[in-house]
């Protein structure tokens, strides 16, 4: 009876209890009876998105032909012993071929052109590009341009059949948290998707060559095969192109975002490459002995060291002795700032500076429009310090050199013939001041010199 009494609860029994509690577990379990038939959706906007835009995703493989030196003594493990006998006794030219394949990803951007986009590294040095769609449907493509500044390259490949192609978006209103999709080939995985959340916007990366700026950050996986392929939106819009030339990066994925790359796709569909605005102006950049002198905080702004004369700078008032503080609404602290903000616009776009004009500050419109090509004689001397005429064989070769000149200083002299500059085969005096004009705006430029049957790489600091 006590034992009864202690389970007596709100007046029940011990019996009626252990009734209400089997009453319970049946409905319980009735009820997941009940819902066990029922599902749900697993269609989100993710799966939307990725079946939407795939089949414009596409696999791109690239080959290209690489040398090494051929030593009597390779294999033997005495390669480094004997090497310098070996380049004195040794013809230095005798070489080892043999070939080596890049993988990476592309979108199509126009179905009816052919027209892909993707990474410039991923198809850097290549002689041969195949491209696969995810319907297995394989295409020898054309490049059409490359940049390697921005990293990006257009593609074309030729179909008897209509191609799919993505939507466009837009990167000018993107939000830090949203959802991003990213679609790729790492490590040759064809089709692989990943998701995150944007995590950053202008981000700056500096590599060994040369630093990116304003970069998409998230962290999406994107791994070596993933560059070139699309960033998404939840819409399945493309916002971005993949990048993976941040070897450090882990658990981070950068991507270019696509109002940046529009222009620069349109240059590279017109022209090949990337036509620079002119402007005219060379700054420098204020240190705190200048910005004493100039009453400035240092950081604050660039110093205009020269302009060219009618030039557009110099046309709408910019003068020797200002400073610029900012372009569209962009504060100026570096020459890479500058140089970043100049290639956001194109030729015949205005540009609006904010400068410091003779201890006002003021507002300026700047008129852009292409360097002329009739200019690049006195724009190599005055970058390079040379000047050039074509050589009988292919090349520009150095006629005059001026003695403060850096080519100067290590040891070029006239006679010497430029083979290249950068990424541009220097086949005629044309070439060159077209390579030439290209580089104005980089801090400095890869110059392939010829002396005799030998060549040199050298690396030129430009001002």
């Amino acid at each position: 009876m006590n034992q009864i009494r202690k389970f007596n609860v709100f007046g029940l029994s011990a019996r009626r209890l252990s009734g209400l509690f089997m009453v319970i577990a049946f409905l319980l379990f009735a009820s997941g009876e009940l819902y066990s038939g029922v599902s749900y959706s697993r269609e989100n906007p993710v799966v939307r998105a990725v079946r939407k835009v795939s089949p414009a995703v596409v696999n791109i493989s690239s080959e290209y032909e690489v040398g090494s030196r051929l030593s009597p003594f390779s294999g033997l493990g005495m390669d480094s012993i004997f090497e310098n006998f070996f380049n004195d006794f040794f013809d230095p030219g005798l070489q080892r071929r043999y070939k080596r394949t890049s993988l990476g990803s592309g979108v199509i951007i126009s179905g009816a052109q052919g027209l892909i986009l993707t990474n410039a590294h991923v198809i850097s040095r290549s002689s041969t590009i195949q491209v696969v769609l995810q319907d297995k449907r394989e295409f020898n493509a054309d490049i059409i341009g490359a940049d390697p500044d921005s990293d990006l390259a257009v593609l074309r490949i030729q179909s008897d059949e209509p191609l799919p192609a993505i939507d466009m978006g837009k990167s000018d209103d993107l939000m830090i948290g949203e959802t991003i999709i990213a679609i790729g080939n790492p490590f040759g995985f064809s089709h692989t998707v990943t998701t995150g959340v944007i995590s950053a916007l202008n981000r700056s990366l500096r590599t060994e060559e040369r630093t990116y700026q304003d970069f998409i950050q998230t962290d999406a996986s994107i791994n070596p095969g993933n560059s070139g392929g699309p960033l998404l939106n939840i819409n399945g819009e493309l916002i971005g192109i993949n990048t993976a030339i941040y070897a450090k990066a882990q658990g981070i994925g950068f991507a270019i975002p696509i109002n940046r790359a529009r222009r620069i796709i349109n240059d590279l569909i017109l022209y090949g490459e990337v036509v620079l605005p002119w402007v005219g102006i060379t700054a420098q950049e204020i240190d705190n002995h200048i910005a004493s002198y100039m009453s400035l905080d240092a950081g604050e702004g660039l110093l205009v060291r020269s302009v060219e004369l009618a030039s557009p700078a110099h046309v709408a008032g910019i003068t020797t002795g200002d400073v610029i503080l900012d372009i569209g609404n962009q504060p100026m602290k570096t020459l890479e700032d500058y140089r970043a903000a100049i290639r956001s616009y194109k030729a015949g776009d205005t540009i609006l500076l904010s400068v410091r004009h003779e201890g006002a500050r003021k507002k300026i419109t700047i008129r852009t429009t292409v360097y002329p090509v009739d200019r690049g004689a006195d724009l190599a001397f005055r970058l390079f310090g040379v000047r050039v005429q074509n050589w009988e064989s292919q090349g520009a070769m150095v006629t005059d050199i001026r003695s403060e000149s850096y080519l100067f200083r290590i040891g070029a002299r006239s006679g010497d013939v430029i083979r290249q500059i950068d990424n541009i085969t220097v086949e005629t005096v044309d070439d060159f001041f077209r390579a030439v004009i290209k580089s104005r705006q980089k801090s400095s430029a890869i110059l392939l010199l010829q002396r005799g049957d030998q060549g040199y790489y050298i690396t030129v600091q430009l001002s």
